[in-house]
């Protein structure tokens, strides 16, 4: 790869800034843990699967097609 591309430089910046980082690994750990919360923990608790509780499986189309009609007409 050319030393003087884009993709070489920001690759270049990246690399070297995480290596001389004191906190990096900490900093890290932190991200990971809050993407984790983000995702999985508030996905579980505060986003259930709405159509598996009020169809059957493989009606879930006809459901949605069927609310969305009645809600634009109402």
């Amino acid at each position: 790869m050319n030393k003087y591309s884009f993709w070489y430089r920001a690759f270049d910046l990246y690399y070297d800034g995480f290596r001389h980082m004191h906190l990096g690994r900490t900093l890290w750990a932190i991200i990971l843990i809050k993407l984790f919360v983000i995702f999985i923990v508030l996905k579980l608790f505060f986003f259930p699967n709405f159509l598996k509780s009020h169809t059957d499986e493989g009606e879930e189309p006809d459901y949605v097609a069927t609310e969305m009609i009645k809600r634009a007409y109402h």
